[in-house]
């Protein structure tokens, strides 16, 4: 365990990965503030102060976990795809409370508990503290392929203090991208202040509609469209199978097999950091991690029914589909 090179996978390729999922909810952190705060006159670095080091804390205690208890603390893939919705939810009905679309989605502001409130006696500043922590510490329900990878490799260690260090150093190094986006953020002027929440509604409600898909995707879903279609024309149908992950996706992503035949597959990750690592079947309910320079060998059946069977990512994000044929 080298806890450097861990912290230079979090700030060179953790961070991009990360932010692409888990953004949203930096982004909503940061327009909530809408909400009863005074933009001009709150702190500008508490809402995300605050995000970044719940996220710290809980991916922390999360590794501990990991390391103490293995593998059977590893969320199952219903209840993924479930919190990848429910995330996504959340987030469309704050874009449209921030839009003024209707009253009723007021509810999905966060607001800090009374006793919080009156504990800290400042509305504006409870407000910042709370609501991006929560948020914080809601991205450990939606973490990005390499998180999982780092998560394995907790799991891997058998300790809980290691578990503890792997999350801690990875986290570490995404944090200075998020923090670079939310300072950015933050400190526009009051004069695209407004502005700023309407571009940050609808970035709210495309990165939600794109968590939805991915759901979708993880359901085991054929019909999505591969927006990183490495190979689109189908390989020879054989019972031997080799894909390579690559940082775009799988290659190849559209193969033939034979229904019924017992088939071999191979996935190679000779340098990929992406999501692709994470490597899924959900009709077989197949979740396999592989890091950069390993492989893995997985065994399954074809059915006997002529269908197209997905492979995806762990967030739905590259894809790719096995043709049963006779």
């Amino acid at each position: 365990m080298n806890l450097l090179t861990i912290f230079l996978t979090g700030l060179l390729t953790g961070g991009l990965t990360c932010l692409a999922v888990q953004g949203g909810l930096l982004a909503t952190a940061i327009a909530q503030r809408k909400e009863g705060v005074d933009g001009a006159k709150a702190n500008k670095l508490l809402p995300i102060i605050s995000f970044l080091l719940a996220k710290l804390i809980a991916y922390t205690i999360f590794g501990f976990l990991l390391g103490w208890l293995g593998s059977f603390f590893t969320l199952s893939l219903a209840m993924r795809i479930f919190l990848q919705v429910f995330i996504a939810v959340f987030m469309i009905g704050t874009a449209l409370s921030l839009l003024d679309v209707h009253p009723i989605f007021r509810y999905f502001i966060i607001q800090p508990p009374r006793f919080l409130t009156k504990l800290v006696r400042n509305q504006s500043k409870s407000a910042d503290i709370f609501t991006p922590a929560l948020l914080g510490l809601m991205t450990i329900f939606i973490p990005c392929g390499t998180t999982q990878a780092m998560m394995a490799l907790a799991i891997s260690t058998g300790s809980a203090f290691s578990g503890g260090l792997i999350m801690m150093a990875f986290i570490l190094g995404t944090m200075p991208l998020f923090f670079i986006l939310g300072y950015s953020a933050t400190s526009l002027s009051a004069k695209w202040q407004k502005n700023f929440y309407r571009l940050a509604s609808i970035a709210i409600i495309l990165l939600a509609l794109y968590s939805i898909v991915g759901a979708i995707s993880l359901s085991g879903a054929t019909w999505l469209p591969d927006k990183k279609n490495v190979s689109n024309v189908s390989q020879p149908s054989q019972k031997e199978i080799t894909i390579m992950i690559t940082n775009n996706g799988y290659y190849p992503n559209n193969l033939d097999i034979k229904a019924g035949e017992e088939i071999t597959l191979t996935i190679k990750n000779e340098n990929a950091y992406s999501c692709a690592q994470a490597f899924t079947i959900p009709k077989f309910g197949i979740e396999e991690i592989v890091e950069p320079g390993t492989e893995k060998i997985i065994k399954f059946t074809a059915p006997e029914d002529l269908e197209k069977i997905a492979f995806t990512c762990s967030m739905g994000m590259y894809r790719g589909v096995f043709n049963v044929v006779k």
